[in-house]
């Protein structure tokens, strides 16, 4: 349930088109439905403008399906995160008009008719990449701040070990209302875009690099330390959650011209 369905339903009471039953049986299950295995929140679009997203690890297809059609039903777009390829096919059979970005790792279904987002903002979000290995969690982040309504911008393998490769995308990076940095390694990507520009930047390590990489962990506290202000950062690999506040901040921006 999001704003405009919202209004739908409320419109369509006022002029009597709806019976009582109809209203009830609309409302019943908001904000919350209990599937036993999970609870679906589905005022989470209503209340932050983001709808409620499956994490696909550690579900079974079946569950995946059964939250994917509460969710659906409710008029609500599914997101589904971390999908792997070989499940793809199981969701494809049950949502017509699903879409699979294997780069992402991720599935999406639109409420409605709609085959792409509704806008929310003019405002740029910018992806960047240290490295082409960085590119899955660069495009989760990527495509959830699209699926937020956002035009995104993308500036992938352009880290400091070519450093001449960033500056030759300086229009792209001036024109952004924020930036998210996606890198492993030492993690210095974030530290230089972020003595670049004049908006807030986003860092996410990734889990790639060789082994006293960490796994991340490098890459994680190079981005804590770094010396460049106006850079947060988020958990190792989360594109996801870089998506949703680069999205929440690029709604909240005015547009650079």
């Amino acid at each position: 349930m999001d704003k405009d369905r919202l209004l739908e339903l409320v419109n369509q009471i006022r002029a009597g088109k709806m019976s009582d039953e109809e209203v009830v049986e609309r409302l019943k299950h908001l904000p919350l439905e209990n599937l036993d295995f999970a609870r679906i929140d589905h005022h989470r679009t209503l209340r932050r403008g983001q709808p409620e997203v499956i994490y696909a690890p550690g579900k079974t297809v079946g569950q995946i399906v059964a939250i994917a059609e509460r969710i659906h039903h409710s008029g609500s777009d599914v997101i589904i995160s971390r999908l792997d390829q070989d499940r793809v096919t199981t969701i494809r059979k049950k949502f017509r008009g699903a879409q699979y970005f294997p780069d992402a790792r991720m599935a999406v279904v639109f409420g409605g008719r709609r085959k792409e987002p509704k806008p929310t903002t003019s405002a740029i979000v910018l992806v960047c990449s240290g490295g082409t290995s960085d590119i899955p969690v660069a495009e989760e982040a990527a495509l959830t701040a699209w699926m937020m309504g956002c035009p995104v911008e993308r500036l992938y393998d352009v880290g400091v070990a070519g450093i001449h490769r960033l500056f030759d995308g300086h229009d792209l990076l001036v024109k952004a209302s924020v930036i998210v940095a996606v890198a492993g390694m030492e993690g210095a990507l974030p530290s230089v875009v972020g003595g670049l520009v004049d908006v807030p930047v986003i860092a996410v390590p990734t889990s790639v690099g060789y082994g006293a990489s960490l796994n991340g962990l490098a890459a994680l506290l190079a981005m804590l330390n770094s010396c460049a202000s106006g850079v947060t950062v988020v958990n190792i690999d989360n594109g996801f959650g870089a998506g949703i506040a680069a999205a929440m901040i690029a709604r909240r921006s005015i547009a650079k011209g």
